[in-house]
């Protein structure tokens, strides 16, 4: 039985895509989202981060043009929540995302994509009121946009956070979420991109 190839997972996004609020890359996303997928395939798990705090989607497209991207079969993706706090047309943020998939998917060759909405930001605890509010609603209609497109994509996921709207599991900062709340996330994403991955092989068998 010939051993199958290594499983390659790119994760491209903002702070948290970077696993700011926790200590290091194995309490974070990329790392715990490749173990987990190892232990469920029974195969080599080889992932890639390209992050960096504050950036929207249109900064994100800079950031790709001129990171060094190795070959992807998955691509993982965190954005939006520096969209809403740059206020960012929602059109504008849409075109963006569409622009840097279509990217990174032509650089990498990556074929499936799980696209993380965006955090429930009306209960965050490092902004007071209205502004949460403001900021919650801001974050809802983006959601509700991303959600849409990727729901017209049979090789895309949507991974709603909605989940996650508990401050007391947070970072201490009150902006980026906790260890328990990106161990759940690492699963979630885990769990798509094995799904994701049997209906490939369906399809090829």
């Amino acid at each position: 039985m010939t051993e199958q190839p290594a499983l390659r997972i790119l994760v491209i996004g903002d702070s948290s895509a970077a696993g700011v609020g926790v200590c290091n890359q194995a309490e974070a996303l990329a790392q715990p989202v490749a173990k987990l997928l190892a232990i469920k395939l029974g195969r080599l798990v080889t992932w890639q981060l390209v992050a960096k705090s504050g950036v929207n989607t249109e900064e994100s497209l800079a950031l790709v043009a001129h990171s060094e991207l190795r070959p992807a079969d998955f691509l993982v993706t965190a954005l939006g929540t520096n969209d809403v706090t740059s206020q960012r047309a929602p059109h504008q943020f849409l075109q963006d995302y569409r622009r840097l998939v279509k990217e990174v998917r032509y650089r990498t060759g990556a074929v499936g994509l799980v696209a993380t909405g965006l955090p429930p930001l009306r209960i965050l605890p490092a902004a007071c009121h209205p502004l949460r509010w403001y900021l919650g609603q801001y974050a809802i209609r983006l959601d509700r946009l991303l959600q849409h497109w990727i729901s017209q994509d049979a090789t895309a996921r949507y991974i709603s956070l909605d989940w996650a709207a508990k401050p007391l599991e947070m970072a201490r900062d009150g902006f980026h979420p906790g260890s328990g709340q990106y161990r759940r996330w690492a699963e979630l994403v885990s769990e798509q991109i094995a799904d994701l991955l049997a209906k490939q092989d369906r399809l090829l068998a």
